[in-house]
């Protein structure tokens, strides 16, 4: 089995993460799926204090972010690294309803998603 893979903390030390036992229990799955989501690429997690977590606003009642998996694809195949993903993702953008993280949360995530599109190419 490969290793869990994780980037630098490149996020703001009050971004809430949520270690991997507890992404497990909010999504319903055994911890190495949620290991497996990570290999997959449709998770990014950081290691903070040393311990390896997913920012906790990738999540939302139901589960993943409705758009998230896709958009770090396009993300991910148009050159972005797991950081400047990350960076992209927890900055504040004027023009959304915060970051481009808290807008996958509204109305807005097909913006977003365009935004991402038009920036991986």
């Amino acid at each position: 089995m490969s290793a869990i893979p994780y980037t630098d903390d490149v996020l703001d030390p009050s971004v809430s993460l949520l270690q991997l036992p507890d992404v497990a229990k909010v999504l319903g799955l055994v911890v190495t799926r949620v290991h497996q989501m990570l290999r997959d690429g449709e998770l990014i997690a950081i290691r903070r204090d040393g311990i390896v977590s997913v920012p906790e606003d990738f999540f939302s009642g139901d589960g993943i972010v409705r758009m998230l998996p896709g958009l770090l694809s396009v993300l991910r195949d148009g050159g972005y690294s797991d950081a400047e993903i990350l960076r992209w993702l927890f900055t504040e953008d004027d023009t959304l309803p915060g970051t481009p993280i808290a807008a996958l949360h509204t109305d807005s995530a097909r913006e977003v998603v365009r935004r991402a599109q038009a920036m991986a190419f």
